[in-house]
């Protein structure tokens, strides 16, 4: 079974990261959780980084705010897919310094970026991510985008009455 991490610079980023450990669950894709900091812990990073494939970790969802090193570093060391979430934090500029500092990543490096606090939409693309390659996975988020379009359509149909 694939697995994703979702990792964060800080227990303050846990409220918004939640989303996308709700998404997976939902999804029933298996989820590893903690706190790696790129500045106050940096060889957990590199450990975490360098490692996280060999632990059976498919995918990396990586929560930052403020200057947000977090998912660009990882994304530095990893082979593995990193999908980056920019966190409105407290130290953060209107939260466009760690939309930025996610989004603009150097050739060769690639992070994928979502909305300013969009754990949820990195969870369904994890889910994606695996999808590609695990059936289960795949026939889960062809029922999510089902009922999506169900919920769309019934709201649709109550601006008529």
């Amino acid at each position: 079974m694939s697995k994703v991490a979702i990792i964060m610079g800080s227990i303050s980023d846990m409220p918004v990261m939640q989303d996308a450990i709700d998404i997976l669950k939902q999804f029933n894709v298996e989820v590893e959780v903690d706190i790696v900091s790129a500045h106050r812990t940096p060889e957990k990073l590199f450990d975490f980084s360098k490692n996280a494939h060999n632990r059976g970790i498919s995918v990396i969802i990586a929560g930052a705010g403020g200057a947000a090193h977090l998912p660009g570093m990882v994304a530095s060391m990893s082979p593995l897919p990193v999908i980056g979430v920019p966190v409105k934090s407290s130290n953060s500029i209107d939260g466009w310094d760690s939309v930025l500092s996610i989004l603009q990543m150097p050739g060769g490096v690639p992070v994928a970026t979502v909305a300013l606090n969009g754990a949820k939409n990195a969870g369904i693309l994890a889910a994606q991510i695996i999808g590609s390659h695990d059936k289960k996975v795949l026939d889960t988020i062809i029922a999510y985008k089902e009922e999506l379009k169900e919920a769309v359509n019934k709201a649709a149909e109550g601006l008529k009455k």
